[in-house]
């Protein structure tokens, strides 16, 4: 049933897509870790952790693209669930310190020693496990995105107010993880890790391989996707995206749906804010922040909502002309750039990059099939039908 699912699921641009991205996870790290230093091939470690961080983007993207895109829920807080996967990787990671940290402590972080904590608190009991820090990382943004849809959702809030909530749930966040109090380091965050999985963080054989992993649940992330909107759960997204009044007046329980994939997407988020935090080597409140939120629905926007393709294209796009035109002079600017970049999109492009390369192709593929079918019918002598006289 499952080959059977995921064969129906993939058409020839998904597939592509999945090829593609399973090359670039294999030969970036080959390419880093076999080819010697100084080769024009060889891709140096840092830009290992540059794509990396892209690559988990890409998952939130996606994440974000099958509640806007396929089932009409715009979400302005889902860099909450990324933070609090984050989080949760960042803890098990500040575990593994143990006495290596700047005051020996074996138990606590270094932070907590700084603070005159006298114990470690009841909820970062368990994280120097590994399983359970994996556990955590889909469970807290799972559990509180299923809290927050079934408030929601029961109460039928949709459209602007739906989103204007759920950034003031990110907001909310934010402040809390400011609190040095709160057991989660303050405005400084979780930093300074050393090992993961006994591995050293630092390595350029732990680099490749999470780039790897990162690939991989990238390509795991996008089989998902496309088997929920290529089934018939699908068809009921869209039905609610485009008539939710009348998909609820056939007896489909909208709520119910709305309430599974937002929760999904949320445990997507947060396995992408797991895999980021690693290669990046931090994690603190500022991932919080609604604008980054924001930021990540225009990713969805620039490569094409509501085509999975796009959402990932536009991640890595925005974000690689981020780092580009933050590193010179138009730093100050990049804000101002990203704005008028959205607004172009949704004046001249309002389907995506992806999308609109979709419409094109289809409307050239259609004028060519009605031109091969008149060309056939005068061939035949079949003309057009005089007029009656």
């Amino acid at each position: 049933m499952t080959p059977h699912i995921l064969t129906r699921s993939l058409d020839r641009a998904a597939t592509a897509f999945v090829l593609i991205i399973a090359a670039i996870g294999v030969l970036i790290p080959l390419s880093n870790l076999l080819l010697p230093q100084g080769s024009m091939f060889q891709v140096p470690t840092y830009l290992v952790a540059l794509w990396g961080k892209y690559v988990c983007y890409a998952i939130l993207a996606l994440s974000i693209d099958l509640i806007w895109g396929y089932c009409g829920i715009l979400s302005l807080g889902h860099g909450a669930f990324f933070a609090l996967g984050g989080y949760a990787m960042g803890m098990y990671l500040m575990r593994q310190i143990g006495s290596r940290g700047v005051y020996g402590n074996p138990i606590l972080p270094d932070f907590m020693v700084f603070l005159n904590w006298s114990k470690l608190p009841w909820y970062w009991y368990g994280f120097d496990k590994f399983w359970f820090a994996a556990l955590m990382v889909l469970l807290v943004p799972g559990l509180l995105a299923f809290c927050f849809g079934w408030l929601a959702f029961r109460s039928r809030v949709t459209g602007v107010y739906l989103s204007i909530i759920t950034q003031a749930m990110t907001y909310a966040l934010l402040l809390a993880f400011f609190r040095n109090d709160f057991g989660f380091g303050g405005n400084n965050g979780l930093t300074d890790f050393k090992d993961i999985i006994g591995f050293n963080v630092q390595a350029e054989g732990t680099r490749a391989a999470l780039f790897l992993l990162s690939c991989l649940a990238l390509i795991i992330a996008f089989l998902i996707c496309r088997a929920i909107v290529t089934s018939k759960l699908g068809k009921v997204l869209i039905a609610v995206r485009d008539a939710e009044s009348r998909t609820r007046f056939l007896g489909y329980r909208v709520e119910s749906y709305k309430l599974f994939v937002f929760t999904l997407s949320a445990c997507m988020a947060g396995v992408a804010g797991a895999l980021y935090v690693p290669q990046v080597g931090i994690i603190n409140p500022s991932e919080f922040a609604p604008a980054n939120s924001i930021e990540a629905v225009i990713w969805v926007a620039v490569g094409g909502r509501g085509t999975l393709v796009g959402a990932a294209l536009g991640a890595v796009v925005v974000n690689y002309a981020k780092t580009f035109f933050t590193s010179g002079p138009l730093a100050p600017y990049w804000l101002f750039m990203l704005g008028a970049l959205f607004i172009l999109v949704t004046l001249l492009l309002p389907k995506g990059i992806v999308g609109t390369f979709s419409s094109w192709r289809e409307t050239r593929r259609s004028a060519a099939i009605a031109a091969d079918r008149d060309s056939a019918a005068r061939e035949d002598g079949v003309g057009a039908p005089n007029p009656a006289e």
